[in-house]
């Protein structure tokens, strides 16, 4: 104990350690309305970290390249020691990523959290939503399954019906005129470099912006009442809020930890979840399986394309529903925050995710 104490004392002279713990843990106060929603940033934090861990020790058996592609994902399945158990987290990991990514944004929605002064926060929030998509997707070609094969060879070829650009937009992604060896490489790199780098930086402006502004207060409860109106930078605070170390940090476990249990009751029981049977073959240009769609969370983009008999309206509409989403503080601009004097916002927010749900689900059956 005094070995640990002196090790304190000598990176408090030099960092001021006990200032940084009192400011960000025991003297940083949260809304004591806080509730299961407000943990999902820390979930988010700890099931990225996993992913980063997992990426990692796949790396090193792991080869990109078509030949040898899928025989190293059996080789880390069946002969690496826990190989499968860290590839089944890596896969399942992704998916639950996506859950918590929906959930947070929804909860931010319904709470009308993005309002001003966080519009910057919506958009980082947002970016990152769409970022993480973005290696799902390049992460769903590296097993060079015939799955993955042909749903990328329809992913990639949705951006062809891009006026003026879409060929170009094809020929790029997949580095020729069809998915292949290039492909393999550039969804490497991407999925193991690029991505992460932009999302590692993202995650940091998204937090530097969630501290400097402050957490917003729940729109619930008698004691809450509207913000008035910002002529200039305010940091919200909570006076009469509960300490975030260990009272709130509790909270976030809890939740973090229920998050791992439903990702270890997927790994060790239902695993087909997310790898199917067709991701047990490996790829074959030439013998098309029948069937063929991308993951659950590209159904509802996959029946759109497929309702509208033009692709370019099908992308528009897509485009121009995400665009909404993006400037949506901008657009919606009225300070009230409680959903009770929204009912038009409420209503639309219930239909919007009914309307999404109907289409993934039609887009499955179809």
């Amino acid at each position: 104990m005094t070995l640990l104490k002196r090790l304190v004392d000598y990176l408090d002279v030099r960092l001021g350690v006990r200032e940084l713990v009192r400011q960000n843990l025991t003297g940083y106060l949260v809304p004591r309305r806080a509730n299961f929603f407000y943990t999902l940033g820390a979930v988010l934090l700890a099931l990225f970290s996993l992913q980063f861990v997992t990426g990692i020790l796949l790396l090193i058996y792991y080869r990109p390249d078509a030949a040898n592609a899928f025989a190293s994902v059996q080789h880390i399945m069946n002969d690496v020691p826990y190989g499968w158990l860290i590839r089944y987290a890596h896969v399942a990991g992704s998916n639950i990523i996506v859950i918590a990514l929906l959930l947070h944004m929804l909860s931010v929605l319904f709470m009308g959290s993005y309002k001003k002064p966080r519009e910057l926060t919506w958009l980082t929030g947002f970016l990152l939503f769409n970022l993480s998509l973005a290696l799902c997707l390049t992460g769903y070609l590296l097993p060079w399954s015939q799955l993955s094969f042909w749903a990328t060879t329809v992913a990639t070829d949705a951006a062809g019906a891009v006026p003026v650009v879409g060929e170009m937009a094809v020929y790029f992604l997949r580095g020729g005129a069809m998915v292949g060896e290039a492909t393999l490489g550039r969804f490497f790199a991407l999925h193991v470099m690029g991505l992460p780098l932009l999302l590692g930086a993202l995650i940091g402006l998204h937090l530097f912006l969630m501290r400097r502004v402050g957490i917003s207060r729940p729109p619930f409860g008698p004691e809450y009442e509207p913000p008035a109106p910002l002529t200039a930078f305010h940091h919200e605070e909570h006076p009469d809020g509960i300490p975030f170390f260990p009272h709130y940090v509790a909270k976030d476990l809890a939740a973090t930890f229920f998050f791992l249990a439903a990702l270890a009751w997927v790994v060790f029981f239902a695993p087909a979840l997310f790898i199917p049977p067709a991701a047990l073959e490996p790829a074959d240009p030439f013998v098309t399986p029948p069937h063929i769609k991308p993951e659950w969370y590209f159904l509802w983009a996959y029946q759109v394309l497929k309702i509208f008999p033009s692709k370019v309206v099908g992308l528009a509409v897509q485009g121009a529903f995400m665009t909404l989403l993006a400037l949506l503080p901008f657009l919606d601009v009225g300070p009230e925050r409680r959903p009770a004097r929204r009912p038009l916002f409420v209503a639309c927010y219930f239909l919007g995710i009914l309307l999404m749900v109907a289409l993934s689900i039609w887009g499955h059956y179809s």
